[in-house]
This record gives C-alpha cells, structure tokens and sequence, in this order.
C-alpha cells in the first residue's frame, strides 16, 4: 500500500501570531507608525540571511538592532518579547496526531532560522514528524524546489503521494510544480477536509485548489 505523507509549514501555520499588541507596542514605543518594527524584523536582508543560515541568529538581531537604533538592553527586550502573541496551532496539532495514527506520513518544511529546532523541543511537537527541512540547515529557501525535493527524499515519498500546506502562495504553487499537490493554508479554513478529501482521491491525482 502507497504511504501518503502531509507536509506542513511552520510560521503562519503551525505557529501563528496571533496577538499583535506586543509588537505594536514596540511600535508605540519607538515613535513609529503601527507595523514598522514588525517589517524590520521580518523585512531586513538579514533575516533572508538568518533563514539561509549565512549568519548567526545572534547577528541577525544585532542588524535589527542597528535599524531600529536600539542599545543592547533594549534589544535584548525585543527579542525576548516579539514572539510572546504567537500561539501554536493545537487543532493542526490534533489534526496531526490523528493523521499519524492513520500511517499517514508527517513532515515539516520551513523556512526559517536553526533555532526552530529548539522552539519544536520547548513546545513539544519535535516527535510529530517523520522528516524535517528547515532552510537555515540546508542554506536553501522555499520557493526553490530543492527544499521541496529533500523532504519528499526524507519521507521516501513520491510527489504525487505528498500534501503541502502554506500560508504563503508563492511556496504553495512551488509544491505544485514539483508534482505535489498542497493547499493555501488561511486562518479559518476546514483543513481537515481538505486532507480528507485529497487522501479520498485516487494516488497521483494533485488536483489544485487555491
């Protein structure tokens, strides 16, 4: 029997902010229009870097330092502080386990920084995936296909026998060039049919949906 594996992307999906006020606060704080230091974060080259893993994540926040022109204590608040509104998906989490029990193949692809590792450990769903790339670890990001390629290798899956979920649509159209199909992940949506209705269907057909 042809094992089926479901991938999913970490930031946005399995772990979504979704309490702004710290961040905004920082905002406030700096006399900046609401969403300014979320773009530094999230915007600087040197966070590509970080996600690449071509610079430490300690250098990563030393450049989020100087653009927003914080002396050390002040960054070290930030950086302990910019995550704390982000929760962790516990209904994919459920969804997971489920499928798990199932014989459904879990795997993980993300992009992001080598201490994803840890953040999997701290919140105690490390052992829910079979495979997992992250881009820092392999110095290549989502939408190239090789991230794409060594996931499906690590679960020794076809393409066709793969699920991807993202909440960016650039990385889910990528999965669909490789031959996978994969779902645009967005909050609110019936995931849970959607994988039911993609492992109903006949193996190799990747069927779209947007």
């Amino acid at each position: 029997m042809t094992r089926r594996a479901v991938i999913f992307d970490w930031g946005g999906v399995l772990m979504r902010t979704e309490d702004y006020s710290p961040r905004h606060a920082w905002d406030a704080r700096l006399g900046m229009p609401t969403g300014h230091v979320e773009s530094v974060v999230h915007g600087i080259e040197a966070w590509q870097q970080a996600q690449r893993g071509e610079i430490s994540v300690d250098a990563y926040w030393q450049a989020v330092g100087r653009e927003l022109g914080l002396d050390g204590q002040a960054l070290a608040e930030l950086r302990a502080g910019f995550y704390s509104g982000d929760r962790l998906n516990t209904a994919l989490v459920e969804l997971i386990r489920d499928l798990r029990t199932r014989g459904v193949l879990i795997g993980l692809l993300s992009n992001n920084t080598p201490d994803l590792t840890d953040a999997l450990l701290e919140h105690q769903v490390h052992n829910l995936f079979d495979a997992q790339v992250i881009s820092a670890e392999i110095g290549v990001m989502k939408p190239d296909p090789r991230p794409y390629e060594l996931i499906l290798q690590k679960l020794d899956v076809q393409p066709a026998d793969a699920l991807f979920v993202d909440d960016f649509i650039e990385n889910v159209e990528a999965a669909r060039t490789v031959g996978m199909a994969a779902v645009h992940y967005r909050p609110g949506m019936d995931l849970r049919r959607e994988i039911e209705v993609w492992l109903g269907e006949t193996t190799g057909n990747t069927r779209h949906r947007d």
